[in-house]
């Protein structure tokens, strides 16, 4: 608390935005956020990876994700989409760009 709300929703914008920014980068990689306002939360996918072999690679490397399939998701909007999985990456206040950097290199590896 001492660090305040307002100064975490700041940071953690900042981060996630700086985060789509980088996926949206990397060749294979596709952002699919949507909304006007956008939360820590970042979903994506690599072109030709399943979204939980990602996700199981990722975690050899000590990065968590979470991985939402349709119909286990239903208030997602997946199939609407034309897709039936996202991984989904969030970062916190007490993240920092160094770390963003690393996560985005280990998707593209």
């Amino acid at each position: 608390m001492r660090v305040g709300l307002g100064a975490i929703e700041t940071r953690v914008k900042a981060l996630s935005a700086l985060l789509r920014q980088e996926l949206a980068k990397v060749n294979k990689v596709s952002v699919h956020d949507l909304g006007v306002e956008q939360c820590g939360i970042v979903s994506f996918i690599k072109d030709g990876e399943d979204p939980g072999k990602t996700r199981d690679r990722l975690r050899a490397m000590e990065i968590n994700v979470h991985v939402s399939r349709s119909p286990r998701a239903p208030a997602l909007d997946l199939p609407a989409r034309g897709l039936d999985a996202l991984v989904r990456a969030s970062v916190h206040y007490y993240n920092d760009e160094s770390e963003v950097e690393r996560f985005v290199r280990a998707v593209a590896g």
